[in-house]
Protein backbone atom coordinates (compact mmCIF):
# COMPACT_ATOMS: atom_id res chain seq x y z
CA UNK A 1 0.00 0.00 0.00
CA UNK A 2 2.05 2.92 -1.26
CA UNK A 3 1.30 6.39 0.03
CA UNK A 4 0.47 9.15 -2.40
CA UNK A 5 3.02 11.38 -0.64
CA UNK A 6 5.77 8.92 -1.46
CA UNK A 7 5.04 9.19 -5.16
CA UNK A 8 4.89 12.99 -5.05
CA UNK A 9 8.22 13.20 -3.22
CA UNK A 10 10.07 10.76 -5.47
CA UNK A 11 11.90 13.35 -7.64
CA UNK A 12 13.27 15.08 -4.56
CA UNK A 13 14.30 11.81 -2.97
CA UNK A 14 16.14 10.79 -6.13
CA UNK A 15 17.92 14.12 -6.35
CA UNK A 16 18.99 13.99 -2.72
CA UNK A 17 20.06 10.36 -3.06
CA UNK A 18 22.17 11.18 -6.09
CA UNK A 19 23.96 13.92 -4.20
CA UNK A 20 24.41 11.69 -1.18
CA UNK A 21 25.88 8.99 -3.40
CA UNK A 22 28.41 11.46 -4.77
CA UNK A 23 29.23 12.67 -1.28
CA UNK A 24 29.66 9.12 -0.03
CA UNK A 25 31.89 8.10 -2.88
CA UNK A 26 34.26 11.05 -2.77
CA UNK A 27 35.85 13.20 -0.12
CA UNK A 28 37.86 16.36 -0.07
CA UNK A 29 37.31 19.90 -1.32
CA UNK A 30 34.01 20.41 -3.09
CA UNK A 31 32.23 17.46 -1.49
CA UNK A 32 28.78 18.62 -0.29
CA UNK A 33 28.02 18.24 3.39
CA UNK A 34 24.80 16.74 4.74
CA UNK A 35 23.61 20.27 5.60
CA UNK A 36 24.29 21.44 2.05
CA UNK A 37 22.38 18.46 0.63
CA UNK A 38 19.43 19.25 2.92
CA UNK A 39 19.50 22.89 1.83
CA UNK A 40 19.56 21.93 -1.84
CA UNK A 41 16.68 19.51 -1.30
CA UNK A 42 14.62 22.30 0.23
CA UNK A 43 15.51 24.53 -2.72
CA UNK A 44 14.35 21.84 -5.16
CA UNK A 45 11.07 21.51 -3.28
CA UNK A 46 10.50 25.27 -3.29
CA UNK A 47 11.25 25.58 -7.01
CA UNK A 48 9.61 22.42 -8.33
CA UNK A 49 6.48 21.91 -6.23
CA UNK A 50 3.42 23.99 -5.44
CA UNK A 51 0.01 23.49 -3.87
CA UNK A 52 -2.50 22.01 -6.28
CA UNK A 53 -6.04 21.08 -5.41
CA UNK A 54 -6.20 19.28 -2.07
CA UNK A 55 -2.47 18.46 -2.16
CA UNK A 56 -0.39 20.91 -0.14
CA UNK A 57 3.42 20.98 -0.39
CA UNK A 58 3.92 21.59 3.32
CA UNK A 59 1.78 18.59 4.21
CA UNK A 60 3.27 16.33 1.54
CA UNK A 61 6.83 16.88 2.74
CA UNK A 62 6.13 17.04 6.46
CA UNK A 63 8.59 14.92 8.43
CA UNK A 64 8.46 13.43 11.89
CA UNK A 65 11.15 11.63 13.87
CA UNK A 66 10.40 8.35 12.09
CA UNK A 67 10.80 9.76 8.59
CA UNK A 68 13.90 11.74 9.53
CA UNK A 69 15.59 8.63 10.91
CA UNK A 70 14.61 6.44 7.96
CA UNK A 71 15.50 9.06 5.36
CA UNK A 72 18.90 9.55 6.98
CA UNK A 73 19.46 5.78 6.87
CA UNK A 74 18.50 5.71 3.18
CA UNK A 75 20.94 8.52 2.38
CA UNK A 76 23.68 6.74 4.31
CA UNK A 77 22.89 3.54 2.41
CA UNK A 78 22.51 1.38 5.50
CA UNK A 79 19.69 0.22 7.79
CA UNK A 80 18.89 1.81 11.12
CA UNK A 81 20.90 0.51 14.03
CA UNK A 82 18.97 -1.92 16.21
CA UNK A 83 18.55 0.48 19.15
CA UNK A 84 17.14 3.29 16.98
CA UNK A 85 14.86 0.89 15.10
CA UNK A 86 13.46 -0.45 18.37
CA UNK A 87 12.81 3.08 19.65
CA UNK A 88 11.10 4.14 16.40
CA UNK A 89 8.89 1.05 16.45
CA UNK A 90 7.89 1.73 20.06
CA UNK A 91 6.96 5.34 19.20
CA UNK A 92 4.78 4.18 16.33
CA UNK A 93 3.17 1.41 18.37
CA UNK A 94 1.85 4.10 20.70
CA UNK A 95 -0.11 5.58 17.77
CA UNK A 96 -2.00 2.41 16.87
CA UNK A 97 -5.70 2.99 17.47
CA UNK A 98 -7.53 -0.25 18.12
CA UNK A 99 -11.19 -0.55 17.03
CA UNK A 100 -13.44 1.47 19.30
CA UNK A 101 -16.18 -1.19 19.16
CA UNK A 102 -13.75 -4.07 19.64
CA UNK A 103 -14.63 -5.50 16.21
CA UNK A 104 -11.53 -6.10 14.10
CA UNK A 105 -13.23 -7.65 11.07
CA UNK A 106 -15.52 -5.84 8.70
CA UNK A 107 -16.80 -6.82 5.24
CA UNK A 108 -14.24 -8.58 3.04
CA UNK A 109 -16.13 -7.60 -0.13
CA UNK A 110 -15.76 -3.93 0.80
CA UNK A 111 -12.12 -4.70 1.61
CA UNK A 112 -11.55 -6.13 -1.86
CA UNK A 113 -13.00 -3.00 -3.49
CA UNK A 114 -10.79 -0.92 -1.22
CA UNK A 115 -7.69 -2.94 -2.14
CA UNK A 116 -8.38 -2.31 -5.82
CA UNK A 117 -8.84 1.44 -5.45
CA UNK A 118 -5.97 3.90 -5.68
CA UNK A 119 -8.14 7.00 -5.49
CA UNK A 120 -7.97 9.72 -2.89
CA UNK A 121 -5.43 12.30 -1.70
CA UNK A 122 -4.21 13.25 -5.17
CA UNK A 123 -4.56 16.69 -6.77
CA UNK A 124 -7.27 15.40 -9.13
CA UNK A 125 -9.41 14.23 -6.19
CA UNK A 126 -11.66 16.34 -4.01
CA UNK A 127 -11.68 16.29 -0.24
CA UNK A 128 -14.85 14.17 -0.45
CA UNK A 129 -13.26 11.48 -2.65
CA UNK A 130 -13.13 8.22 -0.63
CA UNK A 131 -9.54 7.03 -0.19
CA UNK A 132 -8.60 3.64 -1.53
CA UNK A 133 -6.12 1.20 -0.06
CA UNK A 134 -4.18 0.74 -3.32
CA UNK A 135 -3.04 -2.64 -1.95
CA UNK A 136 -2.49 -4.30 -5.34
CA UNK A 137 0.12 -1.67 -6.11
CA UNK A 138 2.52 -3.58 -3.83
CA UNK A 139 0.99 -6.99 -3.09
CA UNK A 140 -0.50 -10.05 -4.70
CA UNK A 141 -3.76 -10.72 -2.86
CA UNK A 142 -6.19 -12.71 -5.00
CA UNK A 143 -4.76 -15.48 -7.18
CA UNK A 144 -7.08 -14.42 -10.01
CA UNK A 145 -5.57 -10.92 -10.09
CA UNK A 146 -3.02 -10.73 -12.92
CA UNK A 147 -1.70 -7.24 -12.23
CA UNK A 148 -0.04 -6.53 -8.90
CA UNK A 149 3.15 -5.08 -7.46
CA UNK A 150 5.96 -6.97 -5.80
CA UNK A 151 7.37 -4.33 -3.44
CA UNK A 152 5.55 -6.11 -0.64
CA UNK A 153 5.15 -9.85 -0.06
CA UNK A 154 2.31 -11.88 -1.53
CA UNK A 155 -0.72 -11.86 0.75
CA UNK A 156 -2.47 -14.75 -1.01
CA UNK A 157 -3.57 -17.34 1.58
CA UNK A 158 -2.67 -14.83 4.30
CA UNK A 159 -5.09 -16.24 6.86
CA UNK A 160 -4.78 -19.86 5.79
CA UNK A 161 -0.98 -19.85 6.11
CA UNK A 162 -1.34 -18.48 9.63
CA UNK A 163 -3.78 -21.18 10.65
CA UNK A 164 -6.77 -18.87 10.97
CA UNK A 165 -9.90 -20.92 10.29
CA UNK A 166 -12.09 -18.76 12.53
CA UNK A 167 -10.83 -15.18 12.97
CA UNK A 168 -13.25 -14.70 15.88
CA UNK A 169 -11.80 -17.58 17.87
CA UNK A 170 -9.59 -16.75 20.89
CA UNK A 171 -6.61 -18.54 19.34
CA UNK A 172 -6.74 -16.18 16.35
CA UNK A 173 -6.65 -13.00 18.41
CA UNK A 174 -2.89 -12.43 18.13
CA UNK A 175 -2.90 -12.71 14.33
CA UNK A 176 -6.00 -10.52 14.07
CA UNK A 177 -4.48 -7.78 16.26
CA UNK A 178 -1.18 -7.91 14.38
CA UNK A 179 -2.98 -7.57 11.03
CA UNK A 180 -4.97 -4.57 12.26
CA UNK A 181 -1.88 -2.93 13.76
CA UNK A 182 0.23 -3.53 10.67
CA UNK A 183 -2.35 -1.82 8.44
CA UNK A 184 -2.88 1.02 10.91
CA UNK A 185 0.81 1.79 11.34
CA UNK A 186 3.27 -0.53 9.65
CA UNK A 187 6.25 1.22 11.21
CA UNK A 188 5.22 -0.06 14.62
CA UNK A 189 6.45 -3.46 13.42
CA UNK A 190 9.25 -2.50 11.01
CA UNK A 191 10.72 0.96 11.62
CA UNK A 192 11.39 1.86 7.99
CA UNK A 193 8.69 -0.20 6.31
CA UNK A 194 7.76 0.92 2.78
CA UNK A 195 4.11 0.44 3.69
CA UNK A 196 2.27 3.69 4.50
CA UNK A 197 0.94 4.31 8.00
CA UNK A 198 -2.58 4.09 6.66
CA UNK A 199 -4.60 4.60 9.83
CA UNK A 200 -2.14 6.83 11.68
CA UNK A 201 -1.84 9.23 8.74
CA UNK A 202 -5.57 9.34 8.07
CA UNK A 203 -5.41 7.55 4.73
CA UNK A 204 -7.90 4.93 5.94
CA UNK A 205 -10.53 5.10 8.68
CA UNK A 206 -11.42 2.41 11.22
CA UNK A 207 -14.14 0.86 9.06
CA UNK A 208 -11.80 0.62 6.07
CA UNK A 209 -9.07 -1.00 8.15
CA UNK A 210 -11.61 -3.52 9.47
CA UNK A 211 -12.69 -4.31 5.91
CA UNK A 212 -9.07 -4.96 4.87
CA UNK A 213 -8.52 -7.18 7.92
CA UNK A 214 -11.57 -9.18 6.83
CA UNK A 215 -10.23 -9.44 3.29
CA UNK A 216 -7.04 -10.99 4.64
CA UNK A 217 -8.49 -13.23 7.34
CA UNK A 218 -12.10 -14.15 6.52
CA UNK A 219 -12.19 -17.78 5.29
CA UNK A 220 -14.85 -16.74 2.75
CA UNK A 221 -12.51 -14.15 1.20
CA UNK A 222 -10.84 -15.04 -2.12
CA UNK A 223 -7.54 -14.46 -0.34
CA UNK A 224 -7.98 -17.73 1.54
CA UNK A 225 -9.52 -19.85 -1.22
Amino acid sequence: MHSRTTLVALPVVLAAAALASCAGGFSGPGTPSAAEIDALTQQIVAQSFHDKGIVKVQQAFAEDETLRACNAADVAGKPLDAETAKRIEALNMQTVKWPADGKYLGDWKAGEALAQSGRGMTWTDTAKTPNGGNCYNCHQIDKKEISFGTIGPSLYHYGKLRGVSDPNAPESREVVRYTWGKIWNSKAYAACSNMPRAGHKGILNEKQVADLVALLLDPASPVNK
